[in-house]
This record gives C-alpha cells, structure tokens and sequence, in this order.
C-alpha cells in the first residue's frame, strides 16, 4: 500500500488529485482545520470532498494528508479507457443518452440542439452561462459529478471580430483556454464515452496553401489579428489528441469554415462579412437607400457553410469518426465577395446600386478549406448558399428590429 502526502494545495487542485487516482482508496483530508475521512469508493469520497471544501474556497488552500492507495493490480485506473470499445460506441443508437451540448445557445450551438431535436433525442443536458461558467473550474467539475454525461459537443467559445480580437487578447486567449480545458478533462474523469471539439478556420497559418489541408496546421505563422483566439483552439485539438493518446479516449475535433445562419451576430461593426451585407443591404431597403457602398473590389475569394451543415456534420462524425487528426468542415464551394454582395442584394430585395469602393483594402484574396477526407468518409453539405441565406434572412426579419 503506497502512501503520500500533499499540501497547500487548492481546492481544485487536490480534487483534480484525487480524481486522477484508483477507484477505492483511503483519503484523509484536513481543510483549514477541519478533518475529513473516508475509505469509501472514489466516487462518493471526492463529493463529499468537493461538497465540504466548496465552503471553504475563501481561505484558499487545504491540506491533503495522507493518501493510502491500494494494490493497484487488482483494481481499475480511472485514467484507463477501453480503447477497443471506441468504434462499438454508437451515437445514433441510444437516443434516451445524455448529451451536454456546451454552447447552445450560441449560433453553432442552436444549430446542434435543433438537430438532435429533430432527430428524437431524449436527454439534452443545456446550461446557460448564468447557470454554468465554463470558466470556472470548481463549477465544470461539480456539473459533470452531477450529471455524467454520455457525450459531449464542445460549441462554447468566446468568439469576435478583428477589433474584438485586438481590443481583447488576454480575454480570448484565457478564457477560451479555460472553457476547453475544463469541460474536456472534466468529460473524460466522468466517464463521457465521447467528446467532439469545434474549433475555427483561423488555426490555420496566414498563408496556408489553398485549399487548406488538415496538416497545414502549425506550419507557418498565424494571422495576427486573430491569433489568440487561433492559439487558444490550437490548444484545444492538441489537448483531445494528448487525452486519445494518454487514456486512449475517444475525443476528436472539427474545424468549420466561416458559418453563418439562424443566431449569427448581425452587430453593425462586430459581425463577419455576410451577416454584416445581410443587414446593411435589409437597412437600405427599409430606409429607400440608393445604393449601398461595400468596402474593396469584390474580388476575394471565400467559402461559407450553413450552420445546420454543420450540425449535420457534427452528428455524422459523432457516429462515424473516431482518429487522431482534427477533420475540416467546409462546404468546398467558393464564391468571390461581389457574387455574395449580388446575391445577398436580390435576396433581401434591395433595388438600389451596388457600389465597390476600391479604395479600401480587399483583405486575404483566398481562404477555403480542404475537406476532401470528411468527404471521404461519407459527409457533403445539402444547403446551397442561396437557399442558406434565404433561410437566414427570414429568421433575421423574425428576430432583428430596427
């Protein structure tokens, strides 16, 4: 029987500790004089341990006595996964399981719940950021003791544009790293079978070679203004292949392209190109506007998928993928800005003049993802773009006001 002894350390920190250790032990912990004792099964031992030393977060620090750990031969780790049993685990199979979709309330994360609806899902586990900060590592781990559950879709980011993303670094740098180390070793302690992290196109370097391929990644240097956010989700990927390779553990990762769709940011300066024409061409025709002025010449390239592709997506590869490499997710289609403008125009009905203002700079001339292997396997968008953004424009008239 091995013993050792810890201490000052945080609540947190002992209980990342005991959580990593054999599935019955003896544990005797003091916190800030109080003494705690148990020999019983992890489990019950870390919540009550969790349960007692939340109370006492404010003084800081506990002291982790002494931790008598059993033979290890004769039982199970907790850090040990069953990695042959990976493939025999079917998604589709077992509506009535628990998914905790992190996110869902987010434009992805919508997107997610409204197919799994569709698809007769039972047992959504959704929280609010009001009522779980993914953020906070005590909160995370408290929720996934509580509820465990079965698979996991990780949509929770802290996302912005270009001035976001220069205005706040620090922000989306800890923060997004916070939210995915959190949920994604808490999934993998209790015992989720799976998890699929969402990332973006922006992990990718600046001047990645097009169509962009899975293993252009961390080749060359990333696009400074939004490098935080890219690092951060960099992370992520690196952090889901280390948990497959350590614990043999079934956590994959999915890179969409540039999205947009029912719950997409119209914010008049903080949206992306497409929602941002859909609503200065929709404020034109209600305010009779002559022409509507668009930035450059037009003649950049880009790809964009519906976000209901992409939960598409996300339930494919829940079923049928399970590797190493983080998949693309993109459309495969590109179309130049000026076709978007034109189309965007005759979607929303604006009859004024479409004017390019040459002036101003075009911006990256090409960006579309290679998504040959997720296509390889079996998955292709349905949603053409025009029929995506007719479906976006009427949600944006049921939801938007001027």
């Amino acid at each position: 029987m091995n013993t050792d002894t810890y201490t000052s350390l945080s609540p947190s920190a002992a209980a990342v500790l005991l959580s990593g250790r054999d599935a019955t032990f003896q544990i005797s912990v003091t916190i800030t004089g109080i003494q705690f004792n148990s020999s019983a099964s992890l489990t019950q031992s870390l919540s009550h341990f969790l349960t007692t030393s939340k109370s006492f977060d404010s003084f800081g620090f506990l002291s982790v006595s002494s931790i008598r750990q059993p033979d290890l031969a004769s039982h199970t780790n907790m850090g040990s996964h069953d990695n042959s049993a990976l493939a025999s685990n079917s998604f589709l199979a077992d509506k009535s399981a628990k998914v905790f979709v992190a996110g869902h309330r987010g434009l992805v994360g919508a997107a997610i719940v409204r197919k799994l609806t569709q698809l007769g899902f039972t047992n959504l586990v959704l929280r609010s950021h009001a009522e779980l900060d993914l953020t906070r590592q005590y909160d995370v781990e408290a929720f996934f003791a509580s509820e465990k559950p079965e698979y996991v879709i990780v949509a929770a980011a802290k996302v912005g544009g270009i001035h976001a993303n220069n205005t706040y670094p620090a922000d989306f740098i800890s923060i997004n790293l916070q939210i995915q180390t959190n949920v994604i070793d808490s999934a993998y302690r209790n015992g989720t079978k799976k998890l699929l992290f969402l990332g973006s196109s922006c992990i990718y370097p600046k001047f990645a070679p097009q169509p962009i391929p899975e293993d252009a990644l961390l080749t060359g240097p990333l696009e400074p203004t939004n490098e935080w956010y890219a690092i951060a989700k960099i992370a992520g990927i690196k952090m889901c292949q280390a948990y497959r390779i350590q614990y043999k553990w079934d956590a994959i990762s999915g890179m969409p392209t540039n999205l947009y769709g029912p719950y997409d940011n119209f914010h008049p300066e903080n949206s992306h190109v497409l929602p941002a024409l859909m609503r200065r061409f929709h404020e034109a025709k209600i305010n009779g506007a002559k022409e509507v002025v668009v930035w450059g010449t037009g003649s950049p390239l880009r790809e964009f998928l519906h976000v209901d592709d992409l939960a598409d997506a996300v339930v494919f590869m829940m079923e049928k993928y399970s590797g190493l490499e983080h998949l693309n997710v993109g459309s495969g289609k590109e179309v130049t800005i000026k076709e978007l403008a034109e189309l965007m125009k005759e979607v929303v009905g604006f009859e004024g003049a479409l004017v390019w203002d040459t002036s101003k700079p075009d911006g990256t001339p090409r960006k579309l993802m290679d998504s040959s292997k997720l296509a390889g396997i079996g998955w292709t968008p349905k949603i053409s773009l025009k029929d995506g953004l007719v479906d976006t424009y009427r949600w944006y008239l049921e939801n938007y006001k001027l």
